[in-house]
């Protein structure tokens, strides 16, 4: 089968040919005839399948005909990084429309976004919370919606964005049509699809299995000799592209310096990056100037690099399903890929998961001539953050008492500064006679 099969307007036919597509994927040959009929999708497939192509050509198809210069379709997404991705498709695929589409999420000027949508888009690819931002301010018009896409909906929802669907839902027409698509159905996913889906096809590709031109291998090995363990495999393998992945954004960053200074062409990817830098690394992890990304899962999300030859998981991820979604980065396209695992003792419970999830043990490996006897260090230096400053305490005025804190200081003992000077009888302990004294509080803290 063809892309020219499915009829598409000629215009974007010639966009398709132009960018290079000849044969659809599997999502593809399902989705787009569906989508083109106007009915509601729920799409199960991985990252890396072309689901996007799957909807974006069919909307621009249906936007072809029909009004120009406001919102008619809404694409949400979790993150920044899977929000240009999409747009980058829609402006790719197209290019001889004269369709307009923007991206809008935050952590950049809002400003740039208000002029877009006040210049008029048919096509408008948003991040949950800034949606909303300008949903309150009255910045975007989505009364005259027609298409709504929910892209890695199971992801929106580990990233704690289902309520804000919801209220997103309440301020476009209920008369639309709606596709949304996940790499896996939990059953806050299910009831999503079951409430704002009206009759939809089901399209599922892939079975949320790994590709089967991904070869998988688990490296076992102690916490304090990963990053060693990791020095000595990018040693010895042929590697083109690695795409690494560590459990938290410090982790991330210090791996990311580390590999740099022993030579690598490295760069992180994690949340406390700002967006020009994010994208700088992004970019350059897709051109090659970067030879290996460190990530962690939220940031990597929506990476569509299709020459990826490595996934390595510095720590193992949390579920069975993290782990298809990230070696679901290589392996692409009919290519081959690796993908690495590191695993402590602590993680046997989390290996057994995952071979259940694959129908298959994975393969255990060593590297020869690396010393795994090497004891831990007293204190973990590697990824220890940097001790705090002490605060400056401030000195009391002259002739002030210093003040304390509830707890900071025994108030029953002799010495608290409440209690009598030492010569006159102390008041009694809890329990004795007389009863038992009263505490000192700081009056200041009283009531806040």
């Amino acid at each position: 089968m063809e892309f020219q099969e499915f009829n598409l307007h000629p215009i974007i036919a010639a966009s398709i040919k132009e960018a290079g597509y000849v044969t659809p994927t599997p999502i593809q040959q399902q989705a787009i005839p569906t989508v083109m009929q106007g009915r509601d999708v729920m799409g199960l497939a991985q990252t890396g399948t072309g689901k996007t192509a799957a909807f974006a050509l069919p909307v621009l198809n249906r936007l072809m005909e029909g009004p120009r210069g406001r919102v008619r379709a809404l694409v949400v997404a979790p993150t920044r990084e899977l929000a240009e991705q999409i747009h980058e498709s829609f402006v790719t695929l197209g290019k001889q429309t004269k369709l307009k589409s923007v991206t809008v999420y935050g952590g950049v000027n809002v400003n740039p976004q208000i002029q877009a949508l006040r210049n008029g888009v048919e096509i408008v690819v948003a991040c949950p919370g800034r949606l909303l931002d300008h949903i309150g301010q009255g910045t975007i018009d989505l009364s005259g919606l027609e298409v709504l896409v929910l892209d890695e909906a199971d992801q929106m929802f580990d990233m704690g964005f289902l309520p804000d669907i919801r209220r997103i839902l309440g301020h476009i027409p209920a008369k639309r049509q709606t596709l949304l698509f996940s790499a896996t159905m939990p059953p806050s996913i299910n009831k999503l699809a079951h409430d704002i889906l009206s009759n939809p096809v089901t399209v599922q590709v892939g079975n949320t299995a790994p590709p089967v031109t991904v070869s998988h291998a688990l490296y076992p090995v102690e916490q304090h000799l990963k990053t060693a363990l990791l020095m000595e495999l990018l040693k010895h393998t042929d590697t083109d592209s690695v795409l690494i992945f560590t459990r938290t954004k410090h982790r991330a960053k210090r791996l990311g310096e580390q590999l740099e200074k022993a030579g690598y062409k490295a760069a992180s990817l994690q949340g406390n990056l700002s967006q020009n830098r994010r994208q700088a690394a992004l970019d350059g992890f897709r051109d090659g100037t970067y030879q290996i990304l460190v990530a962690t899962d939220i940031a990597a999300r929506g990476i569509d690099v299709s020459q990826i030859s490595h996934v390595v998981n510095y720590d193992i991820p949390d579920t069975p399903e993290a782990y298809v979604h990230r070696i679901g980065r290589t392996g692409r396209a009919a290519k081959s890929g690796d993908a690495f695992t590191m695993v402590c003792s602590d993680d046997t419970v989390m290996v057994r998961t995952i071979e259940k999830k694959l129908g298959a043990p994975l393969e255990r490996r060593m590297v020869e001539g690396f010393d795994y006897t090497v004891p831990a260090p007293k204190k973990d230096a590697e990824f220890a953050r940097p001790p705090r400053e002490p605060r400056p305490t401030r000195k009391p005025a002259q002739g002030q008492a210093k003040k304390s804190s509830v707890g900071s200081i025994n108030p029953f003992k002799s010495d608290h500064p409440g209690n009598k000077p030492a010569g006159r009888p102390q008041q009694p302990r809890p329990g004795a006679a007389g009863g038992a004294p009263k505490p000192v509080f700081n009056s200041s803290r009283r009531g806040k």
